[in-house]
């Protein structure tokens, strides 16, 4: 199916694996746009994958990936949407080919062939003040990019002084990190976040199901780096999961026994990371969100639009609704955190 009034129409399409391989060679492809991570967000949240062709005339020149779902019986196009503990999708392109015409072609594209009344896009090369002009709601995804292109020294210098302390002193006290593969990570991963979200009276916005359903899907993909630390006792101390593809590896979740953080362990975890990240071509780690805490690193802040539009009045409220349902900061949670203080 095709629609489209400017220059650039999208096409849906149903790739074949040399298809698929040709996706991923594009430059700006990064693992949320790849088969396996489509068929890991189709099985948890009963999903349709969409990828469609960008076509000019008659040329293909480039792709778009989301999904479909439905919420209160209304359908929605998410590239991705709020819960589905993505970071980016939206658009591999062509250079010199236009982000913000991509967008407003897949927006007639949604609302057209594929009946969906709400869609949402969160493409990691679309400019800011492009979105803005796109219509609709246009929030901000804060993020710290640390940059892998120099030397491993370059990358320890840009640290704060503390954060290389801190590293030091791990590896002085014997903590030790390993590359996981075995089924008791999920386990391990998921007992350690639900500590450290105790530790604000809130509780996980995912369960286990859901760290298994990634690493079934992803491990055999050699994309996924699952990361344990180990004290000097052989304990694990801490977690964490990181995704590769491309040029940019994404940090998706870390956690660690609070008990033990004076030891150190995330630090480590995530300068391991930084050297095996480099070591497969990565140029940069996108650090999966704001948070001061990630500033140590020596990464730069990155602010990316997530376009929102819908057809129906009210569906924004849904929407936001949906939002604080997956926000551990959002009112819901904060509610929920003075109700479990009140009994």
């Amino acid at each position: 199916m095709t629609v489209g009034r400017s220059s650039l129409l999208l096409e849906q399409v149903e790739p074949d694996p040399s298809e698929w391989r040709q996706m991923d060679a594009f430059s700006d492809r990064h693992v949320f746009q790849t088969r396996e991570w489509l068929s890991f967000i189709e099985a948890e949240q009963k999903a349709d994958p969409v990828v469609c062709a960008v076509k000019a005339g008659s040329s293909t020149v480039g792709y778009f990936t989301g999904l479909v779902v439905r919420h209160f019986g209304v359908r929605i196009l998410g590239s991705p949407f709020p819960g589905w503990s993505t970071g980016y999708m939206g658009f591999n392109l062509e250079n010199g080919i236009s982000r913000r015409e991509a967008v407003d072609a897949l927006v007639r594209f949604a609302f057209g062939p594929l009946q969906c009344a709400h869609v949402e896009v969160r493409d990691r090369y679309l400019d800011s003040s492009a979105a803005q002009r796109l219509g609709g709601t246009v929030h901000d995804f804060a993020t710290f990019e640390v940059d892998l292109r120099g030397s491993e020294d370059e990358i320890f210098g840009r640290m704060t002084s503390a954060c290389r302390r801190c590293i030091r002193k791990a590896q002085k006290v014997g903590v030790v990190i390993e590359e996981a593969g075995d089924v008791e990570f999920a386990d391990e991963y998921q007992e350690q976040l639900q500590d450290v979200f105790a530790k604000q009276s809130l509780r996980p916005t995912y369960g286990v199901e859901r760290v298994r359903a990634l690493i079934e899907h992803l491990q055999p993909t050699g994309r996924l780096l699952l990361l344990r630390a180990r004290n000097a006792e052989g304990k694990c101390i801490a977690t964490a999961i990181f995704v590769v593809h491309g040029r940019m590896m994404y940090f998706w979740g870390g956690a660690s026994w609070r008990q033990d953080q004076i030891l150190r362990p995330n630090e480590s975890i995530f300068w391991y990371a930084m050297r095996y990240g480099k070591r497969e071509g990565a140029e940069v780690l996108d650090m999966g969100g704001g948070g001061d805490y990630k500033r140590k690193y020596g990464g730069d802040e990155l602010i990316v639009p997530h376009v929102v539009r819908s057809r129906i009045r009210g569906l924004q409220t849904m929407r936001e609704l949906a939002r604080q349902l997956h926000d551990p900061g959002g009112i819901l949670n904060r509610v929920a955190r003075i109700a479990r203080r009140s009994v």
